[in-house]
């Protein structure tokens, strides 16, 4: 670089760095999605929802049925004071609360996946005659 040109600095970049540079700055240009992209992303975002509202069924189901298993296997029951004769009982249902929770996941997970497939049907049959022509 010339020290006698004050107009500015000029640097290039190795081609590595050249690469990373267009691999970042593709991340934040807007391109437009191709239509096996769109079909590709409709169709795992069905999955994907049916999948995350089942695991949270799941999950807080296990999490009562944990509760409910403590409450009868431990002293948690004392918590109650003088009702801590009602541990058993009362354990045992938030228990079967909980079970019923778990083993309802993953029929709302082909619940959900069902309606959104239908609600996408039309989309999907579009795309995929374009695309097959």
């Amino acid at each position: 670089m010339d020290n006698n040109n004050r107009d500015g600095f000029s640097y290039t970049y190795s081609a590595k760095e050249q690469a990373e540079l267009k691999k970042i700055r593709e991340k934040y240009t807007r391109k437009e999605e191709d239509k096996l992209d769109r079909l590709r992303r409709l169709d795992s975002g069905v999955t994907q929802k049916a999948q995350a509202i089942s695991l949270a069924i799941g999950i807080i189901g296990a999490l009562i049925l944990g509760f409910g298993m403590s409450l009868i296997m431990s002293d948690l029951g004392e918590i109650l004071g003088t009702y801590s004769h009602l541990a058993l009982p009362l354990g045992i249902i938030i228990g079967l609360i909980g079970g019923v929770a778990v083993g309802v996941a993953y029929p709302v997970y082909n619940l959900v996946t069902k309606c959104e497939r239908a609600k996408i049907a039309p989309e999907i049959i579009r795309l995929t005659d374009e695309l097959l022509k």
